[in-house]
């Protein structure tokens, strides 16, 4: 990774945090290792099963930790109120593209215990933020594990159908879901409603407009109402534009529980980030309550097409006509608004910014 690339992630890394801590997170730091045992016996929720160890000095089985959530709720505290933490680990994990371990950077926040709309809506609010840090043209995508979930709990499946129902939805497979239903496999009329799900991909009002004849049962309904007061919330936060519901990554019933989501920004197919709800997890840990988060995958930055490592939020303009006062004045006010800033009698012909403070006689802004 060039120096360039490097200061991107520990800057981009560095707004995250200040982010999370805005909003009362605490930061949660751990060890390189863990129990083996620990990921052992909850290898189900795990991305991979495949885990580096080493016995320690006096014998304990290790691992170097391929998962951060798991020893949150291993070391977390119950009680009254939430437990609100955020980190910025390196996590241990197989590549997806060859036969070799990556430590992976990844930044990420998890509430835990009593959860409402509120606490929800606010990890999905700090979700989109995040993809807003590191590009404004994102998509933060929704879904809601009730909704397929309900659906498919009309009619009882097998279990091979079930998984084979979820890996169609996964991949927006239609012609599979109606084969699965030619063959027997799945109710015709429940493939039908798998098949409007899986196409289903737009922004909160026309998408609810559409899901709602869907609906069957009980436990729909009560994900569509969470789904609901959700869009509402980041409608009136101002971060519904790029919000988008799409029903086909809810495929992973073991892990999570309720509302899914997964972030994306342009250039990058397999996304930045990925949250949801996790209860199921958190009462296999021995807690009651609920979880929610979300982590930052931050080596994906390496494949992002940024702008130059030289950008800045303002580029601010002066000549001999503005008095040095003036321009530091200037300067400290967009830096201690969260700006980056670069002071420059002339724009420098390489340098990337969001927006243009011209000082100079007859300038303006831009």
């Amino acid at each position: 990774m060039d120096n360039g690339l490097l200061l991107k992630n520990e800057e981009t890394a560095f707004r995250l945090r200040r982010l999370y801590r805005s909003y009362g997170y605490r930061p949660y730091k751990m060890s390189k290792f863990e129990e083996y045992d620990l990921y052992v016996r909850n290898k189900s929720f795990l991305i991979s099963e495949n885990i580096l160890t080493f016995t320690d000095l006096d014998g304990k089985l290790m691992a170097l930790k391929p998962d951060v959530t798991l020893s949150i709720l291993k070391n977390g505290r119950g009680g009254p109120g939430l437990q609100k933490v955020y980190y910025n680990e390196n996590v241990y994990r197989p590549s997806a593209t060859d036969r070799s371990y990556r430590e992976i950077p990844q930044t990420g926040l998890e509430c835990i215990g009593r959860l409402d709309g509120v606490a929800e809506g606010e990890v999905l609010m700090l979700a989109a933020k995040s993809l807003a840090l590191i590009s404004g043209e994102y998509l933060l995508d929704v879904s809601h594990q009730g909704i397929v979930t309900g659906l498919l709990e009309e009619q009882p499946l097998d279990e091979q159908a079930r998984r084979q129902a979820l890996a169609a939805m996964g991949a927006k497979n239609v012609p599979a879901l109606r084969q699965l239903a030619a063959g027997g496999a799945l109710p015709r009329e429940t493939a039908e409603s798998l098949c409007r799900l899986a196409l289903l991909y737009d922004r909160p009002a026309p998408a609810l407009k559409e899901l709602r004849p869907l609906v069957k049962n009980e436990r729909m309904r009560t994900a569509l109402r969470e789904l609901e007061q959700l869009c509402a919330l980041m409608e009136q936060r101002g971060l519904s534009e790029n919000l988008r519901l799409d029903f086909s990554i809810a495929n992973d019933m073991n892990y999570y529980s309720g509302v899914i989501f997964r972030g994306f920004v342009p250039g990058l197919a397999a996304g930045v980030l990925a949250g949801g709800r996790y209860d199921h997890l958190l009462h296999r840990m021995g807690r009651e309550g609920g979880a929610i988060g979300f982590a930052v995958y931050l080596d994906q930055l390496e494949r992002f097409a940024a702008a130059p490592p030289g950008e800045v939020d303002v580029l601010v303009l002066y000549d001999d006509s503005v008095s040095a006062g003036r321009v530091a004045a200037e300067a400290d006010a967009l830096v201690a608004a969260g700006n980056t800033v670069r002071v420059e009698r002339a724009a420098p012909p390489d340098l990337g910014f969001g927006r243009l403070l011209d000082l100079r006689e007859g300038g303006g802004q831009g």
